[in-house]
């Protein structure tokens, strides 16, 4: 499966945030999964989200990954709940802080569309 033909990366091309819900239990999703880690169910919608929620925890990366990001370190990464309940991963704005309320945006890198998380 190409993975730029998924609806969450071409949500966040499009500046829209995604995530995935199960239609049988109701549980949260985050990435493209093929059946709910809740109950099973292979029964899973696409859902636009608001991309406000609040961060869980903040990491400082030191160490550039690729060449493209050795421009950006040191970078921040946040996990946050959304407040349609998913946790995810993102890039963040420095200074974020734990219990902090946020907004997604869209920011391109290498010509690749990253998940970014500014104050509210």
């Amino acid at each position: 499966m190409d993975p730029t033909a998924s609806p969450f990366v071409q949500g966040l091309a499009a500046g829209v945030l995604r995530h995935q819900r199960c239609t049988a239990c109701g549980t949260a999703l985050t990435g493209q999964r093929f059946a709910c880690t809740g109950c099973g169910s292979a029964r899973l919608a696409w859902c636009d989200a608001a991309g406000t929620g609040t961060v869980y925890a903040v990491s400082t990366v030191h160490r550039a990954p690729t060449e493209a990001w050795r421009a950006l370190a040191p970078y921040t990464l946040v996990l946050v709940d959304l407040d349609e309940g998913p946790r995810l991963m993102a890039h963040g704005a420095a200074g974020l802080a734990i219990n902090q309320r946020v907004r997604a945006i869209a920011v391109t890198l290498a010509g690749t569309a990253l998940l970014r998380f500014v104050p509210a």
